[in-house]
């Protein structure tokens, strides 16, 4: 992975004055080899989670708002989920 490919992200985060602040994650992955699983035990339990599936099933788009206390904590989750092969970022 590039090192610096959420540098961007960190540093708008880090303009923000405002922490903790309400976050949103949003992820799109495959439904299938337990991927929603991986992508729910990256995100806070204090968050709030919903999850949209494509019409044929294939796909989920999983959401969750949570309040997080720094942007290191925003793309460390970020880039784990990056990892997950399938998993589109948005």
């Amino acid at each position: 992975m590039d090192i610096d490919k959420y540098k961007n992200l960190r540093y708008r985060l880090m303009e923000n004055n405002n922490w903790p602040l309400k976050y949103m994650f949003k992820f799109i992955t495959p439904n299938h080899d337990g991927k929603v699983d991986q992508i729910k035990a990256l995100l806070p339990n204090s968050g709030k989670t919903t999850f949209k599936h494509t019409s044929n099933l294939k796909h989920v788009s999983v959401t969750c708002i949570a309040l997080m206390d720094s942007a290191d904590q925003i793309v460390e989750i970020t880039e784990q989920a990056d990892k997950i092969e399938g998993v589109i970022v948005l």
